[in-house]
């Protein structure tokens, strides 16, 4: 290093040399002047000649190699002359910052005291100055010299456990060496970048573009609040670098030697240091928490990590994950030919995307066990089921051979109380996805402001009304809100009684339609069990319209004509009218049976010639999920006289619907008051608002389209290769795999079953049902993606493998 202070140059032989550069920049100026030569955009050359008077007058630097560096909001040069290298650094004046910079430096000067050669060192000026303001370009700029590290970027290397433990060893260094470093300047200093200020980030948000992407930021955005906002002030805190990514740090010879860029410096949360460089160890590797554990020892071993800390590490990462895309996409919008800070973007999104298929509790117990930290016993899944065996009764029952106690749920993912993360291919309720940030602040907000019943004028529930209705054909005009599928259900049939005054009502075979007595009373599903209550003289059923088991195979509309024809004739041989029709577009407990094609458009003209209306159970179908249609009946081409809705609309809050004609809603009104304490309360509003907003917001009608018809293409290929699969039928995402003992048509209830729970010891959720539980169902939430699809089928595939061999 060429020492500034300590210079033994002939004084007379530097004079000299200085005006020799000075006639030669002098004459430089004058040649451009006569040339007329326009400034280059991005390095006028009179501001060249500007900075190397700077570095002569202030540092005896003459006639140096200049090259601009890449910067976030300052400009940076690279400085070499023959005596040695640095960096000088300019950033347009703010006093603010100026006096960071000043921190900056002392802190710098603070640990070069100590371990000098690993961090940048403030050159002074001939003045004594480590930070100066000059003009340049015609603007007040802060100006300061650094020394220059030799070495090799990190993100240059392969990466290595013994490299990551290297960088573990140096950061758990730095931070001790800095424990004792004060700054008020510092301390009060709030940095974007900074985790603790995470929340600044937040209205940078709506800068990124995919909706998708904006929702999976807000979701982290909520977790921290949740998580780790009320324990912020608990933890420890220091000055840390606050900016280890993999262009910072130094190597040479497969070892950190090095930390470069200081100006993100601050007094934060210790655990931050180590969440930050956490990010940047695994945001570009398949599986990010294999590589946590050298770095957490090394660590760990250079300045103790407290349990605590850890509690809050995976929310930590995450947060530094959504400011980085946060900033990308606002710096993207605000200047779109900058591409520093997009430089990692991609690999943030991807490890976000890996990030919210982790689970929490499991990425804590990872960081815990890598420092031998004592991790929380759950209770036993028998203990848990006998508690709930205690005070609620074993008719509800619990799925799954191996229950599954689950602690949380976001988007397409559960998450168990043991630290495992589950792909959700089974829950159609969570619609939209679980804990879907959107639906839970609108819940939030709305609950923090009003909730009451509907005996009062607000304006939530006309604004809901007026867009779930927009939806339907003009002709369905009239919506009434209950709490659940199997209120709507029992609902519309109240509704029909009055409309029609004839109590018949035809149903289907299988068909489930609630919980309620009326409910259970037309769902052949319940009163046919051998259990049930059995078949009222009031309730007519048609046979299943299915192509595959049922006695018509074809379905190009033919199948779907002869199975109304028999159900016409049901309801001749009976000798009696009916009130209403009512069916599922897909009958779910029938063994996810579409019903065959042309079906309603010749049975709904019958049941509406003897007064009867038509009803369809939205239940399942709705909202988007059947990809080529938002509601199930539009497959069949008809238009019902009302809909039920339920399930989705809530995104698993409480609600339902009944959706009916102007006519239909007029004879109802001529007869006891409705009333629903809850349904169409503010707060199922806003949700519900919620709800059909992100389906639009976020395209999942069509994404239900696309990666439905490629899952059900991987099914269809498994089919060819597996003779015990009898049938693969659906659409969007609600499809269904008949599983047959090879070679008949004949249920195999043993291997479906065999297949359901080893799927969920597999950490993936399907489930089965039909008739004889034969049938696998998959109905996720409308954000599962073809990666997911391919994961289900693919292991599948490997069990029917394996079971087969056997």
């Amino acid at each position: 290093m060429k020492a500034i202070h300590d210079q033994n140059l002939n004084r007379l032989a530097y004079l000299l040399f200085s005006q020799l550069i000075q006639f030669f920049i002098e004459m430089e100026f004058e040649i451009l002047q006569i040339q007329k030569c326009s400034r280059a955009i991005d390095q006028p050359i009179t501001f060249m000649s500007e900075l190397k008077k700077i570095l002569e007058v202030k540092f005896q630097i003459v006639n140096p190699k200049i090259e601009k560096l890449t910067g976030y909001f300052n400009v940076n040069y690279a400085v070499e002359d023959g005596f040695g290298k640095y960096i000088f650094k300019t950033y347009q004046f703010d006093q603010d910052l100026y006096d960071t910079l000043e921190a900056e430096n002392e802190a710098l000067l603070y640990l070069n005291q100590t371990e000098s050669g690993k961090y940048p060192s403030p050159v002074p000026s001939l003045q004594g100055e480590s930070i100066f303001i000059t003009e340049i370009d015609n603007q007040q700029t802060i100006c300061r010299l650094l020394t220059f590290l030799e070495g090799s970027f990190l993100g240059d290397q392969k990466p290595s456990p013994e490299l990551y433990r290297s960088l573990g060893t140096f950061l758990g260094t730095l931070d001790r060496s800095l424990r004792d470093f004060k700054s008020y300047t510092l301390k009060a200093r709030k940095l974007d970048w900074d985790i603790q200020f995470f929340h600044l980030n937040k209205p940078l948000i709506e800068d990124i573009e995919n909706p998708q992407n904006r929702n999976l930021v807000r979701y982290f955005f909520l977790q921290f609040q949740e998580n780790v906002t009320a324990v912020l002030p608990e933890l420890r805190h220091q000055v840390i670098h606050n900016d280890a990514n993999e262009w910072n740090i130094l190597t040479q010879n497969e070892t950190v030697s090095g930390i470069i860029d200081f100006g993100d410096l601050s007094y934060s949360p210790l655990i931050n240091e180590v969440a930050i460089a956490l990010t940047y160890i695994c945001y570009d590797k398949e599986k990010p928490l294999n590589w946590t554990a050298e770095f957490l020892k090394a660590y760990h071993q250079a300045y103790p990590i407290e349990s605590k800390e850890l509690d809050v590490l995976y929310y930590l990462i995450a947060a530094r994950l959504c400011i980085s895309v946060c900033q990308s996409a606002h710096a993207r919008k605000v200047d779109s030919e900058n591409n520093y800070a997009t430089i990692s973007e991609n690999s943030a999104w991807q490890m976000l995307k890996k990030w919210i298929a982790i689970n929490p509790l499991g990425a804590t117990n990872t960081f815990k066990k890598a420092l031998n930290f004592p991790i929380s016993e759950t209770p036993s899944l028998d203990s848990q089921v006998l508690r709930r065996q205690t005070s609620i009764s074993p008719l509800l029952s619990i799925s799954y051979k191996t229950p599954l106690s689950v602690s949380g749920a976001a988007f397409q993912y559960m998450y168990d109380s043991s630290g495992n993360a589950i792909l959700d291919a089974y829950n159609n309720i969570p619609h939209v996805g679980h804990s879907h940030p959107k639906v839970v602040e609108a819940a939030q907000r709305q609950m923090a402001k009003l909730n009451t019943n509907t005996r009062y004028l607000y304006d939530q529930l006309p604004e809901y009304a007026e867009k779930l209705l927009a939806k339907f054909p003009a002709s369905l005009s009239k919506v009434y809100f209950v709490n659940s599928g199997s209120a709507a259900s029992d609902l519309a049939m109240r509704l029909a009684f009055a409309h029609t005054k004839n109590p018949n009502v035809l149903v289907m075979e299988h068909g489930y339609h609630g919980n309620t007595q009326i409910s259970i009373d037309i769902s052949d599903y319940k009163f046919n069990n051998k259990k049930g209550f059995g078949q009222k003289s009031n309730i007519l059923k048609a046979p299943i319209p299915d192509t595959y088991l049922g006695k018509h195979k074809t379905n190009d509309g033919s199948a779907g004509k002869l199975y109304a024809e028999e159900a016409m004739q049901i309801m001749h041989d009976a000798g009696k009218t009916v009130g209403a029709f009512i069916t599922e577009p897909i009958v779910g407990c029938g063994g996810q049976v579409p019903l065959a094609e042309g079906y309603l458009q010749n049975l709904y003209p019958a049941i509406r010639a003897q007064g009867g209306i038509c009803i369809s159970d939205e239940v399942q179908t709705g909202f988007g999920r059947m990809g080529d249609y938002f509601w199930g009946y539009q497959a069949q081409g008809v238009v019902p006289d009302m809909v039920i809705l339920g399930k989705p609309m809530g995104n698993g809050h409480p609600m339902g619907a009944v959706v009916c004609t102007e006519a239909i809603a007029e004879s109802f009104n001529l007869g006891v008051e409705f009333f629903s304490s809850f349904g169409g309360n503010p707060v199922s509003c806003a949700i519900g608002t919620s709800v059909l907003e992100v389906i639009e917001e976020e395209g999942l009608q069509e994404n239900a389209k696309v990666v439905g018809d490629y899952y059900l293409g991987l099914f269809r290929e498994l089919k060819e290769k597996y003779d015990c699969i009898g049938d693969v039928r659906g659409s969007g995402l609600f499809l269904g795999v008949e599983i047959v003992k090879p070679g008949t048509s004949q249920a195999d209830t043993e291997l479906a079953a065999y297949i359901k729970n080893e799927m969920r010891n597999r950490q993936i959720l399907i489930s089965t049902d039909g008739p004889h539980d034969n049938v696998l169902k998959t109905k996720p939430p409308l954000c599962f993606t073809k990666e997911n699809a391919a994961t289900v089928v693919e292991n599948i595939d490997l069990l029917l493998k394996k079971r087969l061999k056997a």
